[in-house]
């Protein structure tokens, strides 16, 4: 078994989503947060296998700690992609936990929890050929009747896992309804790894809640940090100090909109920069008057400065009505 206390020096830590914890959301939230666990976006072993792509693998000096997640269900495969990530990598982490259709008919996912033979013999493979700690994240279950998540554990611990993420939701769940943190509790007194608890910490006191309610070692926020990239170094001050920290003005979630959009179009062209940043509008454009016409404008916008334009609009007029 690896120490990887070093990696989780801080209790509060990014979890992975597709197509979200790209290189640029990673670094907006180091900007914040120096010391958290990161973690990118799920790769997929097969299409790593296929093309090394360097967009996803992507990371500066000051990324570390930093955990690099693979998808998949080929030990083997997964194993040669965790070996050829550990240049990057401070961690590997293995999803066992995606909900998402395409994801689990592919048998990836959150579908390995119906197959803990597969997941051990994956987690034993990758384990035998990096020289890095391992980690896995996985749900409570399938299906609310086929909650195996205390027993999926201890396979994984057994099988070589360092650190487990665990979802407080069943796939069945999707990310409806609410997450059961109080369930984690048993998996944390079952194992004798790191456990960080993840789903709904979207706030410093949510955060200091779910970790009374779990015993958990730390917890791991995903959609919280969307148009709040600073959410993690509030909860991690919170936590360790007790200071609350007030959630982004209108006026600071505006400009890290701006600083967000171009650090996207330097990173990926301009045409796809502001393609793909257009998901994180209604994040950062919400809670006042109007909102839903600027987001519709912003969204079918594909001019960097007419974008700017409606971004000044938005903050000139949300400053007069406060004032």
């Amino acid at each position: 078994m690896t120490d990887v206390k070093h990696l989780i020096s801080s209790r509060v830590s990014l979890a992975p989503m597709a197509g979200i914890t790209d290189y640029i959301l990673r670094s907006l939230v180091r900007k914040y947060s120096p010391n958290c666990l990161l973690t990118t976006e799920m790769i997929s072993s097969e299409a790593l296998t296929q093309v090394k792509d360097t967009s996803i693998t992507a990371r500066d000096k000051n990324h570390s700690p930093i955990s690099y997640q693979l998808s998949g269900h080929k030990p083997q495969m997964i194993a040669d992609c965790a070996k050829y990530l550990q240049k990057y990598a401070d961690m590997i982490d293995i999803n066992m936990g995606c909900p998402v259709n395409k994801v689990v008919k592919g048998t990836d996912g959150s579908a390995l929890m119906r197959n803990p033979d597969l997941a051990e013999e994956i987690v034993k493979t990758v384990k035998s050929q990096i020289k890095i700690p391992l980690s896995v994240k996985f749900r409570l279950g399938y299906t609310a009747d086929e909650m195996n998540y205390v027993e999926f554990g201890q396979r994984m611990q057994e099988a070589g896992a360092d650190f487990i993420t665990i979802h407080a939701r069943t796939r069945s769940q999707m990310y409806s309804g609410k997450a059961d943190w109080k369930k984690i509790a048993l998996l944390k007194q079952n194992v004798d790894i790191p456990v960080f608890a993840n789903g709904d910490v979207n706030s410093p006191e949510l955060a200091a809640q779910c970790l009374l309610e779990s015993q958990a070692d730390g917890v791991a926020v995903g959609r919280g940090i969307l148009g709040d990239p600073s959410l993690i170094y509030r909860i991690d001050r919170y936590l360790n100090k007790g200071e609350f920290i007030s959630p982004p003005s209108i006026e600071e979630k505006i400009e890290t909109a701006k600083r967000h959009l171009l650090h996207e179009i330097e990173f990926r062209g301009e045409d796809v920069g502001i393609k793909f940043t257009r998901k994180f509008y209604p994040y950062y454009v919400n809670g006042f008057q109007g909102a839903s016409k600027y987001r519709g404008e912003l969204v079918t916008c594909g001019n960097k400065v007419q974008i700017f334009k409606i971004l000044d609009k938005i903050l000139f007029e949300t400053t007069q009505k406060i004032w």
